[in-house]
């Protein structure tokens, strides 16, 4: 399959999750708390943005993942990698994710990762779960990957791809 056929029949989904330090309504998270409509809103106006994933509230930090109060979940699509990473690594996106420490415990095990789902397709917190797991128990697959080792739509093998410097990120 060309690449401009998969685009046409796949879009990338991402999910990442965060352990917070303290809580949402805490003063130690107000920068946080208050930069999430405006990095919400340029997400949505971001050139290959597809969907995200919200509650009544307009984000997702309401929304329970892993059954677990202390965590956050942020999920969505885009049509492939090249365009989440421009939206990742640019503009207050990326000033945010360089105080992520501030904000968010230091978890060892795998907190993001990527999947080709069908066009139209929008997955679950479920979906998202096992997506997770799946990585943290065999590493990237086609199944579940990271930027830093994508698998293009359709494909088994992997493309290793490079990230800005300083921002470690295992997305």
């Amino acid at each position: 399959m060309t690449e401009a056929a998969a685009a046409a029949v796949y879009e990338l989904a991402q999910v990442n999750i965060a352990r917070l330090k303290f809580p949402l309504d805490s003063p130690e998270l107000t920068d946080f708390v208050d930069a999430l409509d405006p990095v919400n809103a340029v997400a949505e106006a971001a050139d290959g943005f597809v969907w995200r994933l919200q509650s009544d509230s307009g984000d997702a930090t309401d929304i329970a993942v892993f059954g677990d109060d202390w965590l956050i979940i942020n999920m969505s699509v885009w049509r492939d990698t090249n365009a989440l990473t421009a939206f990742i690594y640019q503009g207050q996106h990326r000033e945010l994710l360089a105080r992520r420490r501030e904000w968010f415990e230091r978890v060892e095990e795998a907190m993001a990762t990527l999947w080709w789902v069908p066009a139209g397709h929008r997955p679950t917190v479920a979906e998202a779960e096992d997506r997770l797991r799946h990585l943290r128990a065999h590493g990237a697959t086609s199944y579940a990957f990271t930027l830093r080792t994508s698998f293009p739509a359709g494909a088994s093998a992997p493309v290793l791809g490079e990230l800005p410097e300083g921002l470690g990120c295992g997305v």
